[in-house]
């Protein structure tokens, strides 16, 4: 990285370990907030969720390349095409990321940046036949 492009957005949540409690407030609210039930159910193996969401967003933001050192590209949209995931579903993970940010007291700036990456990427891992408006995907 060169100077003139500034710190990464692993190194401005405060690297490890600002990761890991976005991570842990995250699945913190999945298991608690009622909206979550229904992406709740579609995990399996909540620990090994939680260890790969750490993974990804340490290497998505900047950080090493936990993820791909062990599963190699990510291909999120394609790990993900056993399950349904639609509109709601988006909604719902949305629902549990953002008071999960908003709990870290991030500065403004960072976290517009966070949810400029964030959002698009959840809405880009719908793959369900059909948006709730009834527009073929």
């Amino acid at each position: 990285m060169s100077e003139s492009e500034g710190p990464t957005l692993y190194e401005r949540i405060g690297g490890e370990a600002g990761v890991r409690t976005l991570v842990d407030n995250f699945y913190r609210n999945m298991e608690t907030l009622p909206e979550a039930r229904t992406i709740l159910a579609k995990h399996h193996d909540l620990a090994d969720a939680r260890k790969k969401l750490f993974e990804y967003f340490t290497g998505w933001f900047g950080g090493p390349p936990l993820f791909i050192s062990q599963y190699g590209h990510p291909r999120l949209r394609a790990r993900h095409m056993h399950i349904s995931i639609n509109r709601e579903d988006r909604d719902a993970w949305l629902q549990c990321l953002l008071p999960a940010l908003q709990t870290m007291d991030l500065d403004d700036d960072l976290m517009r940046d966070l949810l400029e990456k964030i959002v698009p990427m959840a809405d880009h891992m719908r793959n369900h036949p059909e948006d709730d408006d009834g527009n073929q995907r």
